[in-house]
């Protein structure tokens, strides 16, 4: 345990990662079978993952520690809870119903009314899974660049468009998806999508690893889209709406992510030393260096939680943590499997799954030359060294 926790953070880390154990197995089965997650909607770690982001008052048991209740509305917390679920399984998690990223935007952009709406429909009775469509074919995830329209339709809108590699789509019941209304940066909307709705198909997109996510393509034909469907319309200014939720989105989610790859990298390297507790020389001492690199991306990490929740939005040093966090998992699942010999990413079915799951970090919420682009215009302007908190 960091001797940074306090008391609070403790009890959480303390709980999370025994709530933790044994999921391994599971994520093997979803590497297997990604619809076999519906079978394991009762562990204590699927059921963290279902409350997060949902204020307490929506949830009949909302998650208490040691007298401390705990809601994720905490950027630290929230990346606390998701490293030690990951040293579990990645996947698992990014597989689980619940808020997710598009409880982020609807927190961030809706007005009370759909706050309220959206709380209740992921906090009922049954499990629900969201969706988070900004990625489209050719235009990544530039949020500037969307193509996907919103067209007026008498008193409301049509929407038309694509988007790709979208987690749980094909089996969501609702989502935002961000659009263009209008010509520019200002005229990006972020809207409320349900997925019954006509002219709405999503279909699972087959992957190398992260299968238990479902990596999904939307296609948007003319799908009706009312005025209380778009995020804070009625009650934000244009220049407050689509692009700043979409931004807000992946700043806040960030960290979260770098997160789950630090829990990844940790249960790789705890598996190299299980599998050669004998490791000496030179191996022994790279063995070392990348726990010692892991050490300083998972603090560094903190460090960038914290200033979110402080308020203190650095866009740089987040791409910065998240870019060492993706290059990390890269070079510790090559230097395991090196480690532990030629044959081993064919003998080693978890080592091999670990080495499939990371490379999904390089992609995902915005790729590394996305991500090293914010860190060079921090260096421009010469804040990205400052300290972070």
């Amino acid at each position: 345990m960091p001797e940074q926790d306090s008391p609070r953070l403790a009890a959480l880390r303390a709980y999370v990662r025994e709530a933790a154990v044994g999921l391994r197995a599971v994520g093997m089965e979803l590497d297997r079978d990604p619809s076999a997650m519906r079978r394991w909607l009762h562990l204590p770690a699927v059921r963290i993952m279902c409350g997060c982001s949902i204020p307490p008052e929506y949830l009949a048991e909302p998650l208490r520690v040691d007298g401390f209740t705990y809601d994720m509305s905490s950027c630290l917390e929230h990346t606390v809870t998701i490293e030690e679920l990951s040293y579990g399984d990645a996947s698992v998690m990014l597989a689980c119903p619940g808020p997710i990223m598009s409880g982020v935007a609807v927190a961030a952009l809706g007005d009370d009314k759909q706050r309220d709406a959206y709380y209740r429909r992921v906090a009922g009775p049954r499990p629900v899974w969201t969706f988070f469509a900004l990625t489209e074919p050719g235009k990544g995830s530039a949020a500037t660049e969307l193509e996907t329209r919103l067209e007026p339709d008498g008193d409301g809108f049509r929407l038309t468009g694509a988007k790709r590699y979208v987690g749980n789509a094909a089996l969501a019941e609702f989502g935002v998806v961000f659009c263009r209304r209008a010509p520019g940066p200002l005229g990006i909307e972020a809207v409320l999508v349900d997925a019954s709705a006509r002219g709405f198909h999503a279909e699972f997109l087959p992957t190398i690893g992260m299968r238990g996510l479902r990596i999904s393509a939307i296609t948007l034909d003319n799908v009706r889209v009312e005025r209380s469907q778009v995020l804070g319309f009625d009650t934000l200014k244009p220049s407050r709406r689509g692009l700043v939720g979409a931004i807000q989105t992946l700043q806040r989610f960030r960290p979260v992510l770098t997160g789950t790859a630090v829990g990844l990298c940790r249960a790789l390297l705890d598996h190299v030393q299980t599998r050669r507790p004998g490791l000496s020389g030179v191996d022994a001492r790279r063995l070392a260096e990348a726990a010692d690199r892991l050490e300083a991306v998972r603090q560094n990490n903190y460090a960038v939680a914290r200033a979110v929740d402080a308020g203190k939005i650095r866009t740089d040093r987040i791409a910065g943590a998240k870019t060492r966090a993706a290059e990390l998992a890269e070079h510790c699942t090559l230097l395991a499997a090196e480690l532990l010999g030629p044959a081993s990413l064919l003998e080693d079915p978890l080592l091999d799954k670990l080495y499939r799951d990371a490379r999904a970090f390089e992609f995902m919420e915005g790729t590394g030359h996305i991500q090293r682009l914010a860190v060079f215009q921090g260096v421009l302007k010469g804040t990205f060294l400052e300290p972070v908190a």
